[in-house]
């Protein structure tokens, strides 16, 4: 079993996700008391929502891919960023690794296409409805239409991540918020959605959906567990 290295902490609460995910994946598939080598660099998020904000991306980057090293140097064999937006830089720690680092866009791709879609939403930060980095990838390698909500629904979407879900709070109203958002996207026609914030999966899930609902947590997690398990003989 290949080591999972976690960029991890942004925010913590999705972090943990992962960890159970991951962990989870491994024991159905070896059984009895496996689990996941898994190594966490959980980095303080406060400083780097203020860097987002700021839009000094170039400082995100140097930050996280020093953490990525230090995840190599302690043994991990590939790289997982726990969270979407943090992907505009992955191509940058990418390039600074030895190691690969598994894209949450490639596995997300990767998912939609399993299912025959080709017109999907995608909700998450600003930064990820708004930035090229990951519809430019669900476009050009996967071919999807990728659809996102108008201004003032982003902005809401945004101020519940980061004022709510990034904090633990779990508010109904914003939970039928969102599923007013994919209801209006639904009649626009597409076929499914992107939860592109590891944290929008504490807050809806497929039981709440009419159309297909793609959770990026669980995608990659599934994904890390894949590769991690990779040549191994099964059960």
């Amino acid at each position: 079993m290949k080591t999972i290295g976690i960029l991890g902490g942004m925010s913590w609460e999705s972090t943990v996700g992962y960890y159970q995910r991951i962990n989870r994946g491994i024991q159905a598939k070896l059984g009895g008391l496996h689990s996941a080598k898994v190594l966490i660099n959980s980095v303080d998020f406060a400083e780097y929502e203020t860097l987002q904000h700021q839009g000094d991306w170039a400082e995100i980057a140097r930050l996280l891919t020093t953490a990525a090293q230090q995840l190599e140097r302690a043994g991990a064999d590939m790289i997982l960023i726990a969270t979407n937006t943090m992907h505009l830089v992955a191509e940058q720690i990418q390039s600074q690794l030895q190691i690969p680092l598994l894209h949450i866009a490639d596995a997300t791709g990767d998912a939609i296409v399993a299912k025959k879609l080709d017109r999907i939403a995608l909700l998450g930060t600003a930064f990820t409805m708004e930035k090229p980095f990951y519809k430019a990838k669900l476009t050009d390698q996967f071919g999807l239409q990728v659809d996102i909500p108008p201004s003032d629904q982003r902005k809401k979407i945004h101020d519940i991540i980061y004022n709510e879900l990034c904090r633990g709070e779990i508010n109904e109203k914003s939970r039928l918020y969102y599923l007013d958002v994919i209801a209006d996207l639904e009649q626009q026609g597409v076929q499914g959605v992107i939860l592109g914030c590891t944290e929008i999966g504490l807050l809806v899930s497929q039981q709440d959906c009419n159309i297909e609902v793609f959770d990026t947590t669980q995608i990659h997690a599934e994904a890390a567990v894949n590769w991690a398990l990779a040549n191994e003989l099964l059960p």
